[in-house]
């Protein structure tokens, strides 16, 4: 599972060193993918092919499903680290991510997010703002009260 949150800089290559603590995992080779939040999924490759089996499934007669899983992988570029664990990130996903120069990259369970760091405050905040009200998170089913 990848935690935390790292401030990292891209350099003019379009490098990026990874956090230490993600290089093991990511050491063998990674995915990087686009993200719906206009940031970018980077996957190691046993959790892309995991998530690419997952949108298998979808029904290819749907034109959502279509449309997501063209930008999908045509977004994907696979990547190996280099010694220092730095990685080239592709200029079609730091385009589509609007990455600039100062980075943060976040721990995301079985992946880890790239986000221009202006972009992941603001982001960020607003989540804040509506993780601190969430009641339950999503549909789960709310526990009965005490004494029902």
């Amino acid at each position: 599972m990848f935690l935390g949150e790292h401030q990292h800089t891209l350099d003019a290559k379009g490098r990026v060193i990874l956090p230490a603590r993600f290089r093991e995992r990511l050491s063998s080779g990674l995915v990087f993918a686009p993200s719906q939040d206009r940031c970018i999924d980077v996957y190691p490759l046993t959790a892309f092919e995991r998530r690419v089996e997952e949108l298998r499934a979808l029904p290819r007669e749907d034109q959502r499903a279509r449309l997501y899983l063209r930008v999908f992988l045509a977004g994907a570029h696979e990547e190996k680290p280099d010694a220092q664990g730095r990685v080239v990130i592709p200029t079609r996903l730091r385009e589509y991510a609007a990455l600039d120069k100062d980075l943060t990259i976040n721990g995301a369970d079985e992946k880890v997010e790239i986000w221009d760091r202006t972009a992941w405050d603001t982001y960020r905040g607003a989540a804040e703002d509506a993780f601190a009200n969430l009641d339950v998170p999503f549909n789960l089913p709310v526990p009965p009260a005490v004494g029902s």
